[in-house]
């Protein structure tokens, strides 16, 4: 199949555009839900004129459903893209950008998704999705699944969805909140998982991050001192990676514990923990849930974050060595890959 295709891209070069083109469109849709024709045209940088003309053509094959609220991808549509997905992957690089991570860090599986989350909501909406199907597959009767907050694991959360109740499983806050927006703490994406599941949740109500006195305190509390050990007993965690700049002043640390993180090199946040270049911790801060040597002992770790300006916080979280899967955006995987290459071209000139 792909030699054919090969042997048509020689011969009508402009196929694998048309081909991308209608993907994304049918892709936008489905992403969507349900969404209008300048909506849509916005989201792919694409002419009214343009974007009718295909959408138009889409609709005379059965694929899209076009009514005066918007369009909507049907049945036909849904499984068509199913069909297409490795091979688009393939095509158009994808399944190269995997691969090349993968065997970079040592990870058991890399999904990257087309697009870039920073610019499209769409992109992010794909990766929840990806990281639902990851984490559908890893479940087993009884898993206690531990998750992060943030914008991206809200996609996960809002996506996450079983054919049949999850009634043996439970969802748990992997930190405290950050005071933040409800919306994305990690105490509403566990019980909005396990409400879409039929699964069983418990909430941790502590800040995330606590002085010392206020730690001890809070950990002689029987209640709290009960659910951190669900917590901490998980087999999986999902979890996002922020950068470490971004969350060091979102969780209001001093001034001068954010000079001190960037002298040192920090580049990217996880669970608490912030780590440098190589991956390793340069500090952590006082937090009530998961542990480093919580995450180190668990069986399925599952990183989930895209855009290019997260590469390097995901390079430093990869190569912390201790995730099976990660699962990011076009941008980011292209930016990772040019820096690995990058690095190491750098170090050949050394040795040599």
């Amino acid at each position: 199949m792909r030699q054919i295709i090969e042997l048509q891209q020689q011969l009508v070069p402009e196929l694998l555009d048309v081909m991308r083109k209608r993907y994304l469109i049918l892709h936008q849709v489905m992403l969507s839900d349900q969404i209008g024709r300048r909506a849509l045209a916005q989201a792919l940088s694409m002419t009214e004129r343009i974007l009718r003309a295909e959408t138009d053509r889409l609709k005379e094959q059965g694929l899209l459903e076009i009514s005066a609220v918007g369009m909507r991808i049907s049945e036909s549509g849904k499984l068509l893209l199913q069909q297409l997905q490795p091979m688009y992957k393939t095509l158009f690089g994808l399944t190269e950008l995997e691969q090349e991570i993968s065997q970079h860090f040592g990870l058991k599986q890399v999904v990257v998704v087309a697009g870039d989350s920073e610019t499209s909501i769409q992109t992010k909406k794909e990766l929840g999705r990806a990281g639902c199907q990851v984490l559908r597959e890893a479940l087993r009767p009884e898993d206690v699944v531990a998750i992060t907050g943030g914008t991206t694991m809200v996609q996960v959360a809002n996506q996450m969805t079983s054919s049949m109740p999850l009634k043996s499983n439970w969802f748990v806050p992997a930190r405290g909140g950050l005071g933040e927006s409800v919306d994305y703490q990690a105490n509403t994406l566990a019980s909005t998982m396990a409400k879409r599941t039929g699964g069983h949740y418990r909430l941790l109500h502590v800040p995330d991050h606590l002085g010392k006195e206020a730690y001890d305190s809070i950990m002689q509390e029987p209640n709290i001192k009960e659910i951190v050990q669900v917590i901490r007993s998980a087999r999986i965690v999902v979890h996002g990676i922020g950068d470490a700049m971004v969350m060091a002043r979102r969780r209001k640390l001093s001034e001068e514990l954010v000079a001190s993180l960037e002298a040192e090199g920090a580049l990217a946040e996880a669970f608490g923990y912030y780590f440098d270049r190589k991956g390793a911790v340069v500090h952590k801060t006082q937090t009530v849930g998961l542990r480093l040597e919580d995450i180190l002992k668990m069986e399925f770790v599952i990183g989930v974050a895209g855009g290019k300006s997260k590469a390097e916080a995901i390079i430093a979280i990869m190569r912390f060595g201790h995730n099976d899967v990660l699962i990011t955006d076009e941008a980011a995987a292209q930016e990772i890959v040019r820096i690995i290459r990058q690095e190491s071209d750098n170090d050949l000139l050394v040795q040599l």
